[in-house]
């Protein structure tokens, strides 16, 4: 997302430098690239670093416990970046502190940490050029408590900076499940669903830019309903069709799924929509139905099983990744026993995996029977194991395929190239720096816990490519003279 810094013209003010440290989920990874969108007629240009910036936005997670720690942690070390900054004249810092803590523990970051200027809500950063203007007179603004995603995308620029072949696509927002763990439904609302047309003319916006993967967001994905073209609500199935008629969007991915949306249309089109790559991310928790109760996922072991096998009889070359929490309260040696028995009949090609971490709020941490951290911890390295186990084996059992990735950036070698397999592996190539952006089919030689390492075919390796620059050479040679 960093920009290049350029000189300032005569009579150009120098560009306002902005420093963005997201934290968490892919939809903050989008909200912080909206953020930069709405504060670059301002002047600001991202860097990254947060030293020498005007500018320093944390955007939140409030998950997990430790992720919110992490953010008072990180805002000492700004302060006293601030603190120097105004004590040598270099200028002003102003700091910002987004997202769902912000919305979660606004007063309670302004007590702690009086070098944060302002502090605003996931539904309200399109307003943060008002807010810079207002901070500039008195410190201490907080926005953003009250729920309008409606009112932050009518308000967000069309144009969006956009770097490399990729982009994250934000469809839905909130949650009415009120999973007992979770703290999202009071930070960011009731689901929402964007309108179809603010969807696909956002989409345009980006295949326009060179966009070919788009990834659709929200904290229920499969729950969107945005009103379609003729008014009626739309489903996600429908939505996917219609972002596929776009020229130059290739594949579709969406995350994040709960099982009780996963609709009759939505795995149908799995099977019959090339575009939509066989890689769904369908978080389940548990194993154990009596965890799952207490969890209020209103859902059972059998239930999930049921849904993956009818997904991959639509799709057999599906790779499912999930979630698991740890050490819920109340859980047994039984119910994790559960859990590991569900990974094992699933069969996950990645998944996430935590330990469970009380949320103040939530009706989780009354809960009696909390469970040792030790135990907990203990049970989180058993089940990743499990999981590792079958990521990489998943990915040692590609050897030999050849398979259409998708070119996204350079290397860390010279001339090598890193893209994105159709189930979201990792494929490192040398000599491929010249393809990038596009899609282009690789011969896999091995696979790894977390990558995949593979060679051009012999139409576009390196050889080919020098054979295609020479022909355009001694063409332009032959019409120059």
């Amino acid at each position: 997302m960093t920009e290049t810094l350029a000189p300032p013209q005569d009579g150009q003010a120098a560009p306002k430098r902005l420093f963005i440290k997201t934290y968490g989920c892919q939809m903050n990874v989008y909200d912080s690239e909206r953020m930069a969108d709405v504060l670059r007629p301002l002047g600001y240009a991202t860097t990254d670093t947060a030293e020498g910036a005007d500018f320093v936005i944390l955007n939140t997670c409030h998950i997990r416990e430790k992720a919110a720690e992490k953010v008072y942690s990180e805002l000492g070390k700004l302060r006293m970046m601030k603190d120097e900054r105004a004590a040598t004249g270099q200028g002003v810092m102003t700091i910002a502190v987004a997202g769902c803590v912000a919305q979660a523990e606004g007063e309670e970051i302004m007590r702690r940490q009086p070098a944060v200027d302002l502090v605003v809500g996931p539904q309200a950063y399109h307003q943060l050029p008002e807010l810079l203007t207002r901070t500039a007179r008195a410190r201490g603004e907080r926005i953003g408590a009250d729920f309008a995603p409606v009112d932050k995308f009518d308000a967000l620029p069309r144009a969006r900076g956009v770097n490399g072949p990729t982009a994250f696509l934000t469809v839905q927002e909130g949650c009415d499940k009120f999973c007992t763990f979770c703290v999202v439904p009071y930070t960011r609302g009731a689901e929402w669903s964007r309108p179809v047309a603010a969807v696909l003319a956002e989409a345009r916006e980006l295949a326009a830019k060179g966009v070919r993967e788009v990834t659709l967001l929200g904290q229920n994905v499969n729950a969107y309903d945005g009103e379609g073209p003729d008014g009626s609500p739309s489903t996600l199935a429908r939505l996917a069709y219609a972002l596929a008629e776009i020229p130059g969007i290739d594949r579709i991915r969406y995350t994040t799924s709960h099982p009780n949306d996963m609709s009759d249309d939505l795995i149908a089109a799995h099977g019959d929509l090339e575009a939509l790559m066989p890689w769904l991310h369908l978080p389940v928790q548990s194993g154990s139905d009596r965890i799952l109760r207490a969890m209020n996922r209103k859902h059972g072991r059998q239930k999930y099983f049921d849904l993956i096998d009818r997904i991959r009889s639509a799709r057999p070359d599906i790779a499912l990744s999930g979630d698991f929490i740890v050490g819920f309260p109340g859980e047994t040696d039984a119910d994790f026993e559960q859990t590991m028995d569900l990974v094992r009949r699933a069969r996950y090609a990645s998944a996430f995996s935590f330990m469970y971490s009380s949320r103040p709020g939530t009706p989780a941490a009354g809960m009696a029977a909390q469970v040792p951290a030790a135990v907990a911890r203990e049970r989180l390295h058993a089940l990743q194991d499990l999981l590792w186990e079958q990521q990489t084996a998943f990915n040692v059992a590609m050897a030999g395929r050849t398979m259409d990735v998708l070119f996204e950036k350079r290397g860390r070698q010279p001339g090598q190239a890193i893209g994105r397999s159709p189930w979201l592996q990792s494929v490192h190539v040398d000599d491929a720096d010249h393809l990038i952006g596009r899609i282009v089919p690789v011969v896999i030689e091995h696979g790894q816990q977390n990558s995949l390492k593979g060679r051009l075919t012999e139409t576009d390796g390196p050889q080919a490519a020098r054979r295609r620059a020479s022909s355009v050479r001694a063409q332009e040679s032959i019409h120059g003279a």
